[in-house]
């Protein structure tokens, strides 16, 4: 049986959800080299319903391995590019 995951919540004290997107975007900048973090599985909630989330990044598993880094609900083909 594989042991499970942990999920750490970070609260802010942002009011906007594009706030929130651009916060976690950087976070995945600067600290993309801790490998015991899976930023392209984020995901956004209210402070109050938290059963509801919202994903940052697209994550798509592209052919050939990798998955998308573009933004969730992006236009246009999915790619392999850093988490912005």
């Amino acid at each position: 049986m594989a042991e499970p995951r942990w999920i750490v919540h970070l609260p802010t004290t942002l009011t906007s959800r594009d706030a929130a997107v651009e916060l976690a975007a950087a976070l995945a900048r600067s600290l993309g080299h801790v490998d015991a973090v899976d930023f392209a599985e984020t995901t956004l909630s209210e402070e109050d319903a938290q059963h509801l989330r919202y994903r940052v990044w697209c994550d798509m598993r592209l052919p050939g391995g990798g998955r998308c880094g573009r933004r969730d609900g992006h236009g246009g083909w999915c790619e392999a590019t850093e988490l912005r």
